[in-house]
């Protein structure tokens, strides 16, 4: 990411953010990249119970008026609102306390013992470590060592979580 796309997106979550903490929405994340067809702004929103595709075209029409008179993007771009999804992105301490005891996938930067990926249930935030328990043993992970978290589709009872190697 360049500066001028990582001051952007800056930009662009100070001005949305606030606009959608008003109407009830969290602001999950911001990109802005080149795609094929050109650049695409994307605002990733979410609300407590889920987000509809109504709440998306009221964001993002909200979110384009102010983005339109502030007029900082020089390029022409795409504007585009999205719910995280199920297996949505945890990316701070605030996402791992929010989304305890649910199921995750989660890649460290550096193993862990002689392991880079785990998935289990995510058990808590313990001081800068998550703790997430894996086939009935707990692992301490760093904050500092999370490349990558999301959170998982919940296996069926009685299905036994698959161990990631």
């Amino acid at each position: 990411m360049t500066t001028q796309e990582k001051e952007i997106i800056d930009r662009v979550r100070q001005v949305a953010d606030p606009l959608l903490n008003a109407e009830g929405f969290e602001l999950v994340e911001v990109t802005f990249r080149r795609e094929s067809r050109g650049w695409v702004l994307r605002l990733y929103a979410d609300k407590e119970g889920g987000i509809t595709l109504d709440d998306c075209a009221e964001i993002s029409r909200e979110v384009g008026r102010v983005l339109d008179v502030e007029d900082f993007i020089l390029s022409p771009y795409t504007l585009e609102v999205s719910s995280p999804g199920l297996t949505r992105s945890l990316r701070n301490e605030r996402d791992f306390m929010k989304y305890r005891d649910q199921w995750v996938r989660v890649t460290t930067r550096q193993p862990v013992g002689n392991r880079r990926q785990w998935k289990g249930r995510l058990r808590g935030v313990e001081g800068d470590q998550i703790e997430i328990e894996v086939d009935g043993e707990l692992f301490r992970i760093p904050l500092s060592n999370v490349a990558r978290a999301n959170l998982e589709i919940e296996p069926f009872e009685g299905q036994r979580s698959r161990r990631c190697k």
